[in-house]
């Protein structure tokens, strides 16, 4: 292995619109292989259009979006840009309620079969050692048996992150994972995702600086679809035009 890194995703003037309005405006944007990204930015700055359209659920308006040294995502479909490795968590999670623990991550590791097929048939040894290894990391061996519907909402939030996990993707993006979890909660899924990080590249888009802070190294800041500036958290939290535009009107509010 050579010590260069290269892009793992790269958005190139983008923008996209919906009925006149701007949602995505000529963003640029460059992340490195392995890396947690931290994005942040006020309602309606464009962070789940960004999303929408590196996992293809959007189409962009024009520019590039490069998974890896030359995949164009732009010209692919959902289903296909999944199979290249790229999950998305989305803010409320979806869990098969009914179904254990185990079989969550097993009916994730299975793919396109189906539910049936898939509780039905033999567990091979691989699988179920790679369904333990996946309950390890997310915290919830002891709670195997569960069914998930029993779940506090932090261990479903931590499920789902497992169901993604399952499917060995190379880039996860995770949409808001701590909204209404508990502090303790908040602070697991913070240690879960920087345990996660160097063997996945992850872009998590975050309301809470408290728990922003935990896990940051570098923080994005989406501004009316552009990226406004990047840098520590220290740096964006002291920069005149994030606190214009994001913090000091949070400020205000309170």
């Amino acid at each position: 292995m050579t010590s260069h890194k290269q892009f793992i995703l790269s958005l190139e003037g983008v923008s996209k619109s919906f009925d006149g309005f701007k949602a995505i405006n000529d963003l640029n944007f460059y992340m490195d292989e392995g890396e947690l990204r931290v994005i942040i930015g006020p309602n309606g700055a464009g962070k789940s259009t960004m999303l929408d359209i590196i996992t293809g659920r959007t189409r962009p308006d024009k520019g590039k979006v490069e998974f890896g040294a030359n995949t164009d995502l732009t010209e692919l479909n959902e289903y296909e840009i999944n199979r290249l490795g790229i999950g998305r968590k989305f803010q409320t999670p979806s869990v098969y309620i009914d179904h254990t623990v185990f079989e969550n991550i097993l009916l994730s590791l299975q793919g396109s079969r189906s539910v049936w097929s898939t509780i039905f048939s033999r567990v091979t040894a691989s699988q179920r050692e790679r369904i333990h290894e996946v309950l390890k990391t997310i915290g919830l061996t002891d709670r195997a048996t569960w069914k998930a519907g029993a779940l506090s909402h932090g261990q479903k939030q931590w499920l789902e992150i497992g169901m993604l996990l399952a499917q060995n993707p190379k880039l996860l993006l995770v949409d808001e994972p701590a909204a209404g979890m508990t502090d303790e909660e908040t602070a697991k899924t913070g240690e879960l995702l920087m345990s996660l990080a160097g063997k996945h590249s992850i872009i998590v888009i975050e309301h809470d600086m408290v728990f922003v802070r935990q896990i940051a190294r570098t923080v994005s800041v989406l501004h009316q679809g552009s990226l406004l500036c990047e840098g520590t958290v220290d740096q964006v939290q002291s920069d005149e035009r994030v606190i214009e535009v994001y913090l000091g009107r949070k400020k205000k509010a309170q």
